[in-house]
């Protein structure tokens, strides 16, 4: 057992390697009830999950999301979407008409999303469940789109894997949290100095950890994350299907 919630969430790593238990469908809908207690934008509720089973399925995500190939043979795989399509029709029931395209909109059920997502994830730890999110499902959103047949004013966020871990990797170290909490005003003074000291021990796991094999720093790593264009396909898939940003 974990000492405090403290030990429980700086103890998360992604986990790409589960055993074959099966996560009965309740443990499901339990963990996902505890996620949708989270905050939610004055009340929006703009989270919808789906569990993908359906076999074949699940192997055209493991294309969509580059062969990674746990997408399809882990217990559990969800898709968690970012639902305004359930918010216009409430507003219609109510009698009144939605304006799209809002910036704010998108903005509020992106963030109900994640929030949803990570208090499932600390629900899951904390029984003993392995988690990976699968950013890489948006390589192809429509096809995702189209596969789970969404809706408009519906995009699909991220992806989750979820089941018991068969191995336990190394907790990654990050950033100092003189680098991150800042009192009063944004000043990034002195923090060159700690991220240089961050790369140290970035580079220090890599070598180390099971397995070990990478070469890497912390800015080499966001210097091939950020410098050039990453997914540009999703402004206008977002527009598309009703996220217009205006």
């Amino acid at each position: 057992m974990m000492d405090s919630i403290h030990d429980l969430l700086r103890s998360h790593t992604s986990i790409r390697s589960f055993t074959d238990e099966p996560v009965d469908d309740q443990a499901v809908a339990d963990l996902i009830r505890s996620g949708l207690s989270a905050a939610t934008s004055s009340n929006l509720q703009a989270t919808t999950v789906i569990r993908v089973q359906n076999q074949a399925t699940r192997d055209r995500f493991v294309e969509v999301a580059g062969g990674q190939r746990y997408v399809g043979t882990a217990p559990v795989f969800l898709v968690w979407c970012a639902d305004l399509h359930r918010t216009r029709r409430a507003c219609e029931m109510a009698g009144g008409t939605m304006t799209s395209g809002m910036t704010e909109q998108f903005i509020i059920a992106t963030v109900d999303v994640a929030l949803a997502a990570q208090n499932t994830v600390v629900a899951a730890e904390a029984q003993g469940f392995g988690i990976c999110y699968i950013g890489a499902i948006r390589n192809d959103p429509q096809v995702v789109s189209d596969l789970l047949e969404l809706p408009d004013d519906v995009y699909p966020v991220f992806g989750m894997c979820i089941g018991r871990p068969k191995s336990n990797p190394e907790v990654k170290p990050r950033l100092p949290i003189e680098i991150v909490l800042k009192n009063d005003v944004y000043s990034d003074e002195g923090d060159e100095a700690l991220i240089k000291g961050y790369d140290e021990v970035i580079s220090e796991y890599y070598r180390t950890r099971s397995g070990g094999t990478k070469e890497s720093s912390w800015t080499e790593e966001m210097a091939g994350l950020v410098d050039g264009e990453r997914r540009p396909h999703m402004r206008q898939f977002l527009a598309d299907r009703g996220f217009e940003m205006r």
